[in-house]
C-alpha cells in the first residue's frame, strides 16, 4: 500500500516538516511493507512559508521585526520572481509568548505591518500567511506598522500610535478622526496585489469571531473575552466609517452586494477573523482573502500526490469546530473525496465527532492522547508519541500487516 503523509503542524511543539516525518517513521514501524511519502502542509500560520519554499523554491531573506510583546525578533520572506510570501506568525506566533505573559489585551500585531512593509519592496504580489497568533487586537498594530513605513512622519499622531501598539484592550478609545489616514495608506497599496491566506473562515466578530472563538487560548480570561469583543466593534465601526466606502472588487460577491460596498461589512468577510482579526486590517486595505490551507495544497499540487497513493494521513496539534472551517484536515479530505482515496487523522487531540468527521470527508480520526490524562505524556515527547500511535494506526490499516 502506498501511503502519503500530509499533516499540517501541532501547535508549537512539531512544524509541519517534523510531523510529516514523525507519521512517517511510525507507519514504517508498524507497517514495514507500505511505501510511505511525506507532503508537509500549512494553511497559513505556523510553516507556510518553509512549505511553501520547499515546493515552489525561491529566496528566503531575513528580516527583523516587532514581537507580540514589543521586542525585535527574526523572521523571513519568501520571494518567487515577483511575489513574496510571508507568514504573519514570524512576528505574531504564539510561541514567541511565554505562557505567564499572554495576554491578547496587550499583545500588538504591529510585526505583521513591519514584515509587510518589507516584503513590498519590489513585489507585485503580496501573500500574507494567517494563523497561530497570539494577538486579539484586528489588526490595529499591522496598519501602525504600515503607516510608520508608508505613509509621511506624523501622519499618526503619537497617541493614537500608543493605543495601536497597545494591544486589543484599549481599541474602543480609537475615533473615526483617529483613523483619518486610513484611506492614504490604502491608497499607497493600490498597485499591490495583496492576498490573505487566512487559516481559519471566521468573521471578525460574534460567537465564532476573533475574540469568543480564539482569544481564551491565547491567554484571555472569560470576562477579557467579552471586553476584546466589545472593543474590536468599537474599533471596527471607527475604522470603516473612517474609510469610507470602497471598491472591493471580487471580494464584493462574497458579501452579497455589487463592486462597491461599505467598508464596514468587511467584518463579515469568511477569514476576517483570522490571526486575531489580522484578515480584518488587510481587507480594509484591499486585500483578498483566501483559503490558506486551499492555496498551499495547489502550491504543492496535493490532488497530484494524493492520486498516487492508496491513503492519506493528515492530522494536526487538535482537532477541534475549528478544523472544519479551513484547516488542513478539512482541505486533506475535500481533495481526497473525489479522488476515492481515505483519508485518516492522527491528531494530538480529537475533540470533534464522528458524524461530522464524515461529513466533511474523514475516514477514520485517531487521538495521540486517547484520554485527556494522557496529553502531559504526549506533549513531553510529541515525536515519539506521534511516531508510536502512527505505528498503531499502521497495524489497523495495512493489508500487508494484516495478511
Amino acid at each position: 500500500m502506498r501511503v502519503l503523509m500530509a499533516p499540517d503542524g501541532f501547535g508549537t511543539r512539531l512544524t509541519p516538516a517534523q510531523a510529516a516525518d514523525a507519521l512517517r517513521d511510525g507507519w514504517r514501524a508498524g507497517a514495514p511493507h507500505d511505501v510511505v511519502d511525506v507532503c508537509p502542509l500549512a494553511d497559513g500560520g505556523p510553516g507556510f512559508v518553509a512549505t511553501l519554499h520547499a515546493s515552489l523554491g525561491g529566496d528566503v531573506e531575513p528580516v527583523t521585526v516587532t514581537s507580540p510583546l514589543g521586542a525585535p525578533v527574526p523572521a523571513a520572506l519568501l520571494r518567487v520572481g515577483t511575489t513574496v510570501h510571508v507568514e504573519s506568525a514570524h512576528a505574531l506566533g504564539l510561541d514567541l509568548v511565554p505562557d505567564d505573559r499572554r495576554d491578547p489585551t496587550r499583545t500588538t500585531s504591529r510585526g505583521a505591518g513591519e514584515l509587510v512593509a518589507a516584503a513590498l519592496r519590489g513585489a507585485r504580489r503580496v501573500v500574507v500567511g494567517l494563523g497561530g497568533s497570539a494577538t486579539n487586537d484586528a489588526g490595529a498594530g499591522l496598519l501602525l506598522g504600515l503607516a510608520t513605513a508608508l505613509l509621511p512622519p506624523g501622519a499618526v499622531a503619537e497617541r493614537v500610535a500608543a493605543l495601536l501598539a497597545a494591544g486589543g484592550g484599549g481599541l474602543g478609545e480609537v475615533t473615526a478622526d483617529d483613523l483619518a489616514w486610513l484611506p492614504d495608506l490604502r491608497a499607497a497599496l493600490r498597485d499591490v496585489d495583496l492576498l490573505a491566506a487566512v487559516d481559519v473562515d471566521v468573521p471578525l466578530l460574534g460567537l465564532q469571531g476573533a475574540s469568543a472563538g480564539f482569544s481564551q487560548q491565547k491567554g484571555a480570561t472569560p470576562e477579557q473575552a467579552q471586553a476584546l469583543e466589545r472593543a474590536l466593534g468599537a474599533f471596527a465601526h471607527a475604522a470603516t466609517t473612517a474609510l469610507g466606502p470602497v471598491r472591493t472588487g471580487p471580494g464584493a460577491d462574497l458579501l452579497g452586494g455589487g463592486p462597491d460596498v461599505r467598508a464596514a461589512r468587511l467584518t463579515g468577510l469568511p477569514g476576517a477573523g483570522a490571526a486575531g482579526g489580522v484578515g480584518f486590517a488587510l481587507a480594509l486595505l484591499g486585500a483578498r482573502l483566501l483559503p490558506g490551507a486551499s492555496l498551499v495544497a495547489d502550491a504543492v499540487d496535493l490532488p497530484g500526490r494524493i492520486a498516487r497513493h492508496d491513503l492519506v494521513v493528515t492530522g494536526e496539534g487538535r482537532t477541534d469546530w475549528q478544523s472544519l472551517h479551513g484547516k488542513v484536515v478539512a482541505e486533506v479530505a475535500a481533495r481526497a473525496l473525489p479522488l476515492a482515496v481515505p483519508t485518516v487523522v492522527v491528531s494530538g487531540e480529537v475533540q470533534v465527532g464522528r458524524r461530522e468527521l464524515s461529513a466533511a470527508g474523514v475516514t477514520a480520526a485517531y487521538a495521540v492522547a486517547d484520554d485527556p490524562r494522557d496529553v502531559p505524556a504526549a506533549l513531553a515527547d510529541p515525536v515519539g508519541s506521534l511516531r508510536a500511535r502512527a505505528a498503531r494506526v499502521a497495524r489497523t490499516w495495512s493489508p500487508a500487516h494484516g495478511s
